[in-house]
């Protein structure tokens, strides 16, 4: 697979970087100590396939005057209206260099839930872990199939690699289970019902 290739962009230009969006490229900062806050412009197509298959906390493997690295996402920021990706922050890896990123919780059997009645209210959406850039995982998948009323996940529920540190505190609660609750209208309905078959 080829790497992304970051082109150094020129910051002295007026609205350099709304030149740069109508040509199809995204603009961004690589922090890092060998480059020192490098500011680069990227191709937004390439850029949207590599953060879609790596996720928006992930790792992405570019190019760099012919030289390959590794960067953490630390930022993606998109229009409100179209949800296009108009600026990125990436922060330089070194080699084995230890992480802390945010990865997404995957609810896995949300939908039996729903069948027997009940709904799964979620507290958290992801989690923090430290690990290594080539073990940063894409989400961590806890499974919800059997669980019953009143059941609470917590942080420690979950089934991560050796690899992985969980940073967040262990007791803190990601999600619980509970019986749908009716809303006034639903009552009222009921009510209407029973006294139209009188």
């Amino acid at each position: 697979m080829n790497n992304l290739n970051l082109n150094k962009r020129d910051s002295n230009i007026s609205n350099n970087a709304k030149k740069l969006r109508r040509a199809g490229k995204v603009p961004g900062i690589l922090y890092g100590k060998s480059l020192n806050d490098f500011m680069f412009e990227v191709g937004e197509l390439e850029l949207c396939r590599e953060i879609s298959k790596n996720g928006e906390h992930g790792v992405l493997d570019f190019d760099l005057n012919g030289c390959a690295h590794k960067a953490l996402i630390k930022d993606v920021q998109r229009d409100p209206v179209s949800h296009k990706i108009i600026h990125l922050d990436l922060e330089e890896l070194e080699q084995n260099q230890k992480i802390v990123s945010s990865v997404p919780i995957h609810y896995v059997g949300e939908g039996h839930l729903g069948k027997r009645g009940m709904v799964l209210q979620k507290e958290k959406d992801s989690i923090r872990v430290e690990c290594t850039a080539d073990t940063l995982p894409k989400h961590v998948d806890i499974n919800i199939n059997r669980s019953d009323d009143g059941y609470v996940y917590r942080v420690g529920d979950l089934e991560i690699a050796s690899e992985l540190s969980i940073i967040d505190d262990l007791n803190t609660v990601i999600a619980s289970v509970s019986y749908e609750r009716k809303t006034v209208s639903d009552d009222m309905e009921e009510i209407e019902e029973e006294n139209s078959k009188k």
